[in-house]
């Protein structure tokens, strides 16, 4: 390639850039018509947007069905940032791959992990020399009911002026999971305790279990990065055919080939597993899905396993 040609690539890789880099502060441009607040995952985005209604705008940086687990910044997810009002996240190493990025934000920007206030007591430990806790707690309404209120109180520091708005619909929405609560442990109880075994894609349902006393088994560990042998989908099967258990679960943001393989591993042992039908774990649903909001989730879920754990 000579000079020439050189200096014109340059330039046109330098164009590309610059229109990239301007597609993305039109769309910051766009948003900051409001002040606006970046949420990591879809979760805390449903929730967020239940206490601030349409006084702010609220973007997400994972869309539904993502892995937070997995997760990587992009260039246009460092603009948001860079520009937003108030960082959430989830906190609890759920965003591993973005724990630096929050780390450093903390010096400049209001960032908040909305997990914080909730007592380690009440945390489920993975480890607990090294004082890991499974980051999953939005599957125990209780929990989740710490990180509305700490959410309020973040949102109210930082705009004053809807302190009133704030509180009465972080109340609304508290009552709302009250209900939730109560309505889905009385479908839950529909399942006879000995058939409460939930075998699902990845270990996310723990808190899930606690609340709602069932069995939880997750193919993959808390981190969707661990990988499980065949050894792990061994010791399933073996489960699922000693105990009789009817259906599986696949998740919404793991891929089902494991799940897959367990099934066709009690195929072979000449007994029939069902798939119980897709769980939201990680993510919240598409806009026209049945799991749209966090709400709808809980709800969707628990509905599901019912119907496949319930039946004869």
């Amino acid at each position: 390639m000579n000079f020439k040609h050189l200096v014109l690539l340059l330039f046109l890789i330098i164009g590309i850039l610059s229109a990239i880099i301007m597609k993305q502060l039109v769309v910051v441009q766009t948003i900051k018509n409001k002040p606006f607040i970046v949420c990591t995952t879809t979760i805390i985005k449903d929730t967020v947007q239940n206490i601030v209604q349409d006084t702010i705008e609220v973007i997400s940086l994972m869309g539904p069905g993502v892995d937070p687990h997995l997760y990587k910044p992009i260039e246009s997810d460092v603009i948001k940032i860079s520009t937003a009002e108030i960082i959430f996240y989830n906190g609890l190493h759920l965003e591993a791959k973005m724990a630096d990025l929050f780390e450093e934000l903390k010096k400049n920007k209001t960032t908040v992990a909305v997990t914080q206030t909730i007592p380690k007591s009440m945390l489920i430990p993975v480890n607990e020399y090294d004082q890991i806790f499974d980051p999953h707690v939005w599957f125990d309404i209780h929990l989740w009911i710490f990180a509305v209120n700490n959410i309020c109180q973040a949102l109210i520091k930082k705009f004053p002026n809807h302190k009133k708005l704030y509180t009465n619909n972080s109340k609304k929405y508290i009552a709302h999971l009250e209900q939730l609560l109560k309505k889905t442990k009385e479908l839950m109880k529909i399942i006879p305790k000995e058939k409460r075994i939930v075998i699902t894609g990845h270990d996310a349902f723990s808190y899930f279990g606690r609340l709602y006393e069932c069995q939880v088994i997750g193919l993959q560990g808390i981190s969707t990065e661990s990988s499980p042998g065949a050894y792990d989908i061994e010791q399933i099967i073996k489960l699922i055919y000693n105990h009789d258990i009817q259906a599986i679960f696949i998740e919404s943001s793991i891929p089902i080939k494991n799940i897959l393989a367990i099934k066709e591993g009690v195929a072979t042992r000449d007994k029939k597993v069902n798939l119980g039908g897709e769980l939201f774990s990680d993510a919240l649903g598409a806009q026209n899905s049945p799991a749209n909001s966090y709400i709808k989730m809980i709800e969707h879920n628990v509905k599901t396993i019912v119907a496949a754990l319930a039946s004869e």
